[in-house]
């Protein structure tokens, strides 16, 4: 195996501020095990995260969770960054977001928020997420608008709801958004479990994409749609996170730094904390971050195809979660001699699209369901 190539600066740093959230979410990507990982980094270990990543080059700063207004120092952490020279966004579920701390966010320097809804109706918003926080969600969409805030609106997109996304767009138009991201969901952590219950049939994704377009010349310039295709649908694979390793560093409530939110889960390999080793040694020299670097790392069919530059061999934890080795090619490609695992889930979807709702229940993400998963050692965690 060949060095893995040496990364430029990570321009993106997520901070994952906390696991604790109000929503149930049965697409959260979020570690299944959450429920044994209650450790969270202080303010002056953010701090120390923050600056850190200036010093390394990174420019944007995304907070999440969880949800991030959970923490109490929010606002000194969004200062910091401010302070700091990141372009900083706050990605929420709108839970605690009143008008009394949007102003004190604002008077700290954050400059972006992107609001969560599950759906358009308050019936299945809320029934996805299990809370009642559909009217909430409606309420901060006025209060980002009133504080000058780019209107920015994200929607996982499923079977539960893909068969709403005229509505969606509609209400997201209504409420004044400039983007609308409709993200189908990726099958991992939360998702992977309820994925019987949640993939589109191609009937249902082909329909979605027409409204879309439709929207879209109808919208011009009023609103930028954004309609990120799932992985399942079309043979064709992604860069895990724009390539492992490139761009993106994941801090991880305990203080776990990864290449992607996910990558946890792939047995065999170690990834420092940064209560003791900084970023730049993690970076740049950390068994975890040069693992699958570049191309050296490939095995058959993707070692020898045309495309390995581009797709950068796909999603690691895909490839895990579905074949048991993080290095397979990623069975979304057609090439996988796994590929058939893919297919016959698509098929699958037709299917069960077909039965009552009531035949296949959702596991909703909280402690409760995370501990049941950690007891019957969930593969998938």
């Amino acid at each position: 195996m060949s060095a893995p190539p040496r990364p430029g600066p990570p321009l993106w740093l997520l901070a994952e501020l906390t696991y604790r959230c109000p929503l149930h979410c049965v697409f959260c990507y979020n570690p299944v095990d959450f429920a044994r990982k209650e450790d969270e980094l202080s303010t002056e270990d953010w701090f120390r995260v923050l600056q850190q990543g200036r010093e390394l080059g990174a420019v944007q700063c995304g907070l999440s969770g969880g949800e991030p207004l959970v923490r109490d120092d929010l606002e000194l952490i969004v200062a910091e960054a401010h302070r700091l020279g990141y372009y900083t966004n706050l990605l929420t579920s709108g839970v605690g977001l009143t008008a009394e701390r949007a102003a004190k966010l604002k008077a700290a320097g954050l400059d972006h928020v992107q609001l969560s809804f599950q759906d358009s109706t308050k019936e299945m918003n809320d029934f996805l997420s299990h809370t009642k926080t559909f009217d909430l969600k409606n309420r901060v969409g006025k209060i980002i608008k009133d504080q000058g805030w780019p209107m920015v609106m994200n929607v996982v997109i499923h079977r539960m709801n893909i068969d709403h996304i005229d509505r969606i767009i509609g209400m997201a138009h209504e409420m004044g958004a400039e983007y609308l991201e409709l993200a189908n969901t990726q099958y991992y952590s939360w998702a992977m479990i309820n994925r019987d219950q949640l993939l589109p049939t191609h009937e249902q994704l082909r329909h979605a994409e027409q409204v879309t377009d439709a929207w879209r010349v109808k919208l011009g310039n009023q609103m930028r749609l954004f309609f990120v295709a799932p992985d399942y649908h079309e043979g064709k694979v992604k860069k895990c996170v724009n390539g492992w390793g490139s761009m993106f560093l994941t801090v991880v409530p305990d203080g776990t730094a990864v290449p992607c939110h996910t990558a946890q889960m792939l047995p065999g390999l170690s990834f420092p904390n940064v209560k003791e080793h900084s970023l730049r040694e993690i970076w740049f020299d950390s068994e975890g971050f040069n693992r699958y670097r570049g191309t050296g790392w490939m095995k058959e069919p993707c070692s020898s195809c045309e495309f390995k530059e581009i797709d950068l061999g796909g999603c690691r934890c895909q490839a895990y979660m579905l074949t048991n080795d993080a290095a397979a090619t990623d069975p979304v490609c057609a090439k996988s001699p796994l590929h058939h695992l893919v297919t016959d889930a698509v098929a699958r979807a037709d299917v069960v699209a077909a039965r009552p709702a009531t035949e296949h229940p959702l596991v909703f993400r909280d402690r409760a369901s995370s501990l049941r998963l950690i007891e019957s050692e969930s593969p998938h965690c």
